[in-house]
């Protein structure tokens, strides 16, 4: 096991410790709209993922395997993310929809990410940019992990009826 692996998995840990803590409990109390704003605001921020095909930001030999799906993975997620934030902000049809294909691209661009810089060994090449599987992979990766909570509350489906 590597490194950046070991920093992932416990990153993810402590994330995952701080929903059950303070999100989890209160789900039930909280509206969809108050729990899935600041998830989808962290989401649009993945547009940041696009690092990985800047020069400086990863070193030299960044398997391009792994950084261009990783990359256009994020900025697809981000756009979503975004375009579902003004629907829920809007309460406007189509916000749960486009909130679940929002989660479900997201997880995957995630899941998919982890396995391809594993399979091509992406991690010695990530230079600076090495804070993004180091951190913010886990905390997207927890809040994806609470989108699917909170859309799966019959509470949330009749509030994106």
């Amino acid at each position: 096991m590597n490194i950046l692996t070991i920093n992932l998995v416990l990153s993810t840990l402590v994330f995952w410790a701080a929903a059950q803590i303070y999100v989890v409990p209160r789900l039930a109390q909280l509206g969809p709209q108050t729990v899935l704003v600041p998830i989808l605001l962290l989401h649009s921020l993945r547009h940041l993922g696009l690092m990985f095909l800047a020069p400086g930001a990863v070193y030299a030999g960044l398997p391009a395997q792994f950084a261009y799906p990783a990359a256009l993975g994020d900025l697809l997620t981000a756009v979503l993310a975004g375009a579902a934030l003004v629907l829920i902000v809007r309460e406007a049809r189509g916000a749960r929809a486009l909130t679940w294909l929002f989660n479900v691209v997201g997880t995957l661009d995630l899941v998919i990410a982890i396995a391809l810089a594993t399979l091509y060994g992406a991690a010695e090449f990530m230079g600076p940019a090495y804070w993004i599987p180091a951190f913010w992979v886990p905390s997207l990766l927890v809040t994806h992990y609470l989108t699917f909570r909170v859309l799966a509350v019959p509470a949330a489906r009749r509030a994106f009826a």
